[in-house]
């Protein structure tokens, strides 16, 4: 056989599948598409988690549209975190363009517009469903690592949950905890030194700042209720399509650790609730995050060992993580050797630096007879991408250079008509659009601090008619005082002292 052969002997073998898969596209060698080579995606290997980097305008937010719709035709939720917006073109069909016919005839795969079931969600006043978690749902753990709190600083915040939970005192938001805070380092601190043991103050005031640092990323608006549920995120339409979950972040571009706190709140919910999966046919949810850099240089090391530890666990719940970014060394090594599938875009070589890197990435694919890798990883072009991922085995499968299929859905933007179109008409925006504030940590501690000081003014008022009828006369203080000097020893050593030297004498 001739090398076009062996190669699409090579690609067909490695990329076979006996269950259900996916077609990301067609193989290409020689920079020539070949239409007998499909590289296709066994769904029983999606929850092993993945990575799609390229550098910027390469075709990477096409690729997870394609991807999402792949999953929803199959049935598959997913959950995709938009920072820059350009994502809710999904949910209307595209629009057949002689480019893309003639694309697709390449690669042997037909062409078809379709529209997809879209939920448009928040973690700010976005329209769309409100996205919220309380913070006792947090835990301390969780919560102390989102500050990046030291040993002893989550000690007290272990301290201030078990007295919220002792006193039935729920925490709900971030004015919540902040007043617990203040209460158990004033009002409340000899309750708290007696029950607990004693509590610096410099613990406290470091904690409340790091506390006013994330509310001033937006924390306020994410903690509080109704909490969203993730039975939410899993739901199928009447005609069988998961839907595509978008959650509009590009009012918190600038707010990393309030999107790493989602993000790992969010994971960690899945994680508690869904139940076991095992090797499933199918994963349950499948979730994209954009612009993954923000959450990793962000991050510190015990929130990174935290996203380390989450990641591979996650996936026997049946859940898939797909890590977004420019370059494959923005992911720490730890988290990307759990990715299972990776999508590499063409990167740029613009400097000394960019080519050492260039040879890093290289360096993290498998070896092929087909290709030298890092000379491609600068040529391939927009819509083109370097593949491997894991058969049905979990054996990984060849690199292969791939021509990816064309969105079937808009590949543009909504209008603004267009997402209160959408928004109007979901069930999940009226279920969360209430903001609930019912007693809380907050409220009963000011009505607590508020008894005492109603009670200690009633008590000053009576103080004076209590003191004047035990008011003691002079002449009793003054006996009083004589007593105690006669009594004294010293009194006494005096006068046994005197009459001594007179009997002497």
């Amino acid at each position: 056989m001739n090398k076009k052969d062996n190669f699409i002997q090579d690609i067909n073998n490695g990329y076979l599948s006996k269950g259900d898969s996916i077609i990301l596209g067609g193989a290409i060698l020689d920079g020539e598409p070949i239409a007998e080579a499909h590289v296709k995606i066994p769904l029983k290997t999606l929850n092993r988690h993945g990575l799609i980097a390229g550098a910027t305008g390469t075709g990477k937010t096409k690729t997870i549209q394609v991807f999402s719709e792949q999953l929803s035709n199959a049935g598959i939720p997913v959950l995709m975190m938009d920072i820059k917006g350009d994502f809710s073109g999904i949910a209307k069909e595209g629009k057949e363009e002689g480019f893309i016919t003639e694309r697709h005839a390449k690669i042997n795969i037909p062409y078809n517009v379709t529209a997809f079931p879209v939920e448009l969600m928040s973690l700010s006043k976005q329209n769309g469903v409100r996205l919220r978690a309380t913070v006792s749902e947090f835990g301390p753990v969780l919560f102390s690592r989102i500050l990046d709190l030291n040993d002893t600083q989550a000690g007290v915040v272990a301290v201030i949950f078990k007295y919220c939970d002792d006193k039935q005192m729920p925490l709900l938001d971030l004015k919540d905890i902040k007043k617990v805070i203040n209460y158990i380092t004033e009002e409340g601190k000899d309750e708290i030194t007696q029950s607990y043991g004693k509590i610096s103050t410099a613990t406290t005031g470091t904690i409340l700042r790091k506390i006013i640092e994330l509310e001033q990323q937006g924390g306020d608006l994410f903690f509080g209720e109704l909490s969203f549920e993730i039975d939410d995120l899993m739901r199928i339409d009447e005609n069988g399509k998961g839907y595509v979950n978008i959650i509009r972040l590009t009012d918190i571009q600038d707010k990393p650790k309030l999107f790493s706190t989602f993000m790992l709140s969010l994971l960690a919910e899945i994680y508690q609730k869904m139940p076991e999966k095992g090797d499933a046919e199918q994963p349950e949810l499948v979730i994209f995050i954009d612009e993954a850099h923000l959450i990793f240089n962000e991050a510190s090391k015990a929130l990174l060992e935290q996203i380390e530890t989450i990641v591979k666990l996650i996936r026997s719940k049946g859940i898939g993580v797909y890590f977004v970014t420019q370059n494959p060394m923005d992911v720490p090594s730890g988290v990307l050797a759990q990715l299972g599938l990776k999508i590499q875009h063409a990167l740029r070589a613009f400097t000394a630096n960019d080519r050492q890197a260039i040879k890093k990435t290289a360096d993290n694919y498998p070896t092929s007879q087909y290709y030298k890798t890092d000379e491609l990883l600068t040529n391939l072009g927009i819509g083109e991408a370097l593949v491997t991922a894991l058969n049905e085995k979990g054996v990984p499968t060849p690199l292969v250079a791939t021509m990816m299929r064309a969105p079937m859905s808009r590949m543009d933007v909504l209008t603004s008509d267009e997402i209160e179109a959408i928004n109007s008409k979901s069930k999940l925006v009226k279920k969360y659009s209430e903001e609930i504030d019912r007693e809380s940590a907050y409220e009963i501690l000011n009505k607590k601090i508020e008894e005492a000081t109603q009670a200690a003014a009633e008590q000053e008022e009576q103080a004076p008619t209590r003191s004047s009828k035990s008011e003691p006369s002079t002449a009793s203080v003054v006996g009083k005082s004589v007593l105690k000097v006669v009594t004294s020893a010293t009194f006494i050593r005096g006068v046994f002292g005197v009459l001594t030297k007179i009997f002497k004498k």
